[in-house]
């Protein structure tokens, strides 16, 4: 019997932004159309991180082989570049592409937030049957997307990437930190349920927030779904979308062995899953338990200076135990002065920056505690 291939490939064009400019985003889709599950993938909205590029791209490898050999069983859309618009933005020959030039804002906020206008249309239209209700909500959220003009070459981008994604059963976005273990980032209703993503990743680190602030792409396709059942109490609307950002260690870690590993894990994971045919090996251990976002310490300088890391990444680090030292050169005659920066909860060092020089209030690592610490307020995520 012949099989086959379902893979299309579409260009999405997006508006001018400038007199004689105009880029293009590719989305690249396997299965049978008919499928009524449906995965979405992306990597590079912050253009600057490079180890989802790479990933994503040897996952098409692994999709291809799948879909030549009958074994796509769901619909699967993989766009391997999700911000032209970043991926034009150097400075001082550096890819800069985490910030639109224009206005200053994250590529990954700010994404439309629709359930409040879902509210208004889903009155006297949900029931008793959850799998109904679902349907129904991603059909209301679809034509709200349909109706939406965005006005900038950013607002298009960001209105296409939803729409692309809106009514995925699970979104994974792919990211990284400056120098990190691998850790994901999910909505705390999504919770254990997506332990397996982690598992399957080697998570070393899993955060959970109800609402991490500024509506990030990854809770744009999830926080919907708590929202709404808050709102429609004594419906049910189960938490319908995982939608999780995958950080991907450092910005350096491109190794061939790193994205080999985590396109196969990705790759197994939508196996497990049943998005893809094929024999499902055991799941590995979860690495750690997931811990709240708010949990996490943002260690921050208090001086200007040269920095020196004493923890490693991946070591169990104290309340109060020391992280790293600022040597301030010009102090004691030149010979230098160190000044200790400690950890405010007991937890994993999973992030640390890539640059070795500190300034007062620069975020210099990250340590994954248990306990939520005062004073986070309303954004959770780093800038």
């Amino acid at each position: 019997m012949k099989i086959m291939k379902t893979c299309t490939v579409r260009q999405h064009q997006l508006p001018e932004a400038a007199v004689g400019t105009e880029r293009k985003l590719i989305s690249v889709h396997f299965g049978p159309s008919e499928a009524d599950r449906k995965v979405y993938i992306q990597a590079g909205l912050h253009a600057d991180e490079a180890p989802g590029y790479l990933v994503a791209g040897k996952l098409l490898e692994l999709l291809h082989k799948a879909d030549a050999a009958g074994e796509i069983k769901g619909q699967i859309i993989v766009v391997p570049v999700a911000n032209p618009i970043g991926l034009s933005q150097w400075g001082t020959d550096t890819i800069q592409g985490r910030f639109d030039d224009s206005d200053n804002v994250n590529f990954n906020r700010r994404y439309d937030d629709l359930a409040g206008e879902l509210a208004d249309r889903l009155q006297g239209l949900l029931g008793d049957d959850s799998l109904a209700n679902v349907a129904v909500i991603r059909k209301c959220a679809g034509e709200i997307l349909q109706a939406r003009q965005p006005a900038t070459e950013v607002e298009a981008l960001k209105h296409l990437l939803l729409t692309l994604s809106h009514d995925a059963d699970i979104v994974l976005d792919l990211h990284c930190d400056h120098q990190a273990l691998l850790h994901v980032y999910m909505g705390t209703a999504l919770w254990p349920e997506g332990a397996d993503l982690s598992a399957q990743m080697g998570a070393a680190a899993t955060l959970l927030a109800k609402d991490s602030g500024d509506m990030p792409f990854d809770e744009a396709n999830s926080k919907i779904w708590w929202e709404l059942a808050a709102k429609f109490a004594g419906v049910p609307i189960p938490p319908a979308c995982l939608a999780a950002t995958v950080e991907l260690r450092g910005v350096a870690d491109t190794d061939p062995e790193y994205t080999e590993q985590d396109a196969n894990n990705l790759f197994r994971f939508l196996q497990r899953r049943g998005f893809i045919a094929g024999e499902v090996k055991p799941l590995p251990d979860l690495p750690v338990e997931a811990t709240p976002l708010e949990g996490v310490d943002y260690v921050r300088a208090e001086s200007a200076g040269v920095l020196t890391y004493i923890k490693h990444l991946g070591d169990m680090v104290e309340e109060g135990e020391v992280i790293a030292i600022v040597t301030q050169p010009m102090k004691n005659s030149g010979q230098g002065e160190k000044l200790q920066i400690t950890s405010k909860t007991s937890g994993v060092f999973f992030a640390r920056s890539a640059e070795r020089f500190a300034r007062p209030g620069k975020i210099i690592g990250k340590v994954a505690g248990v306990r939520p610490l005062e004073g986070k307020g309303p954004c959770l995520l780093t800038f």
